[in-house]
């Protein structure tokens, strides 16, 4: 259950010297890891872009608080941030709960002042870049991930959604202006010119001034930006990658939806795959030979059963719960017609959609402001530059043909090929 409380008038960021004073007086808080605030260890383990997150211990359990600063955390005060941020975040985190039961950590605690979240503190649970990058598999992982991109694609929209409900929902979320306005910028256009912010590595150049000099390709890409801001489809998550998400060997749960809007379909899983191929692709600078193959292949596996899971759930939930506007059995199975391939059809626009994005993703990880650990982590730049060039060429091969690669078994061929390409 979720807990709204009374706090001071006036936004205050939280220290460790501070959190105790600030929240010892909430229920939902202490109820949880102990009444008295000197019992209590606090430790400050942000280390995302945006935010404050706490790691609060006590005799009674942990939580996890996590606040919103009224800036980049990543650039500093000269690049200022709504903290309405958190309160998108605690929507989405809820509208999860409810789409797709055990995917995400429960909220205990909300402050819509203090742009400050009380959830379930998850353990033994490691970020999955770092569990990729250490060469850790996860059992189930591309299922978990295949149906929760099914389950909030499909009951975050009016396939499912009763129409009044979905437009009142995307009314809400259209106020969440600021963040996606970072993705319109970082993701969608920065990579292909020479913004202010971007950065890549040395000996990148000859495939950064090819890609920046293909106007069809760009043009690809703003055609998928105007989907991203335009269609409003279902609830995405927005920035949903292999650092959005926590894993042990065996479990899974999404964190940090603070970029939600309602946007296409194929965006979250479109992301999803992009961070599994830039792993795949960095392998070779953090596996030994003898373990390379191996844990690539697992790498692809994971991408072929999100995929596979995604459409499986999918054709599921809409033989299930097509209760919206959308296709309504009225039209189809009420007049003795099938509507499988009505589905069939909807999953191939969503596949494409999702490889474009994918491609964007790729790119904008790479040459763009906020780029990806599985690279950033390489110590030898020439190396890392030769392995980023491998992760561009795929990308952009994915911008440019992602209506002709019909199924996940194209996609991974494709990434077998480039993986032995010497692009530099």
């Amino acid at each position: 259950m979720i807990t709204v409380m009374d706090t001071p008038d006036q936004y205050q960021p939280l220290t460790p010297e501070t959190l105790g004073g600030r929240l010892a007086s909430i229920d939902a808080v202490v109820e949880r890891i102990g009444s008295d605030p000197a019992d209590w260890v606090v430790r400050e383990v942000g280390d995302g872009n945006l935010n404050l997150v706490f790691i609060v211990e006590g005799p009674e359990g942990t939580v996890i608080v996590k606040q919103a600063l009224p800036y980049v955390r990543l650039v500093g005060d000269s690049w200022p941030l709504p903290l309405y941020r958190a309160f998108f975040e605690n929507h989405a985190l809820v509208r999860q709960a409810e789409r797709d039961p055990g995917s995400v950590p429960e909220v205990h605690y909300f402050d819509e002042t203090q742009a400050l979240i009380v959830m379930e503190f998850l353990a033994p649970h490691k970020i999955l870049r770092r569990k990729l990058i250490d060469g850790e598999k996860v059992e189930g992982l591309g299922g978990f991930l295949g149906r929760f991109c099914a389950r909030t694609a499909f009951r975050g929209s009016e396939l499912s959604m009763k129409s009044p409900d979905k437009k009142k929902d995307v009314g809400l979320f259209a106020g969440n202006i600021e963040i996606p306005a970072i993705t319109e910028a970082l993701v969608f256009t920065d990579p292909y010119h020479d913004a202010e912010m971007n950065h890549h590595s040395d000996g990148l150049d000859p495939v950064v001034s090819s890609l920046r000099s293909d106007a069809r390709l760009k043009a690809k890409v703003q055609r998928l930006m105007m989907k991203f801001a335009s269609n409003t489809e279902t609830m995405v998550h927005g920035d949903l990658h292999s650092g959005s998400i926590m894993s042990t060997g065996t479990q899974s749960r999404i964190i940090d939806p603070e970029f939600v809007q309602y946007g296409p379909m194929g965006f979250d899983i479109g992301m999803l795959l992009a961070n599994f191929l830039m792993a795949y692709f960095s392998q070779p600078a953090h596996r030994e030979a003898a373990l390379l193959d191996d844990y690539q292949e697992w790498l692809l596996s994971v991408i072929a059963e999100t995929v596979n899971t995604f459409e499986e759930e999918f054709d599921h939930l809409w033989k299930t719960e097509r209760t919206g506007m959308l296709y309504p059995e009225a039209l189809f199975e009420g007049q003795g017609h099938q509507s499988e391939e009505a589905c069939a059809d909807l999953l191939a626009e969503i596949w494409v959609d999702a490889l474009g994005f994918c491609g964007i993703e790729m790119h904008r990880r790479t040459l763009s402001l906020a780029h990806n650990a599985d690279f950033e982590d390489i110590e030898d730049k020439e190396v890392k530059a030769a392995l980023e060039a491998r992760n561009l060429q795929m990308g952009a091969d994915l911008i440019r043909n992602a209506g002709t690669l019909g199924s996940v078994e194209e996609l991974l061929r494709l990434a077998r090929q480039v993986n032995k390409k010497d692009i530099l």
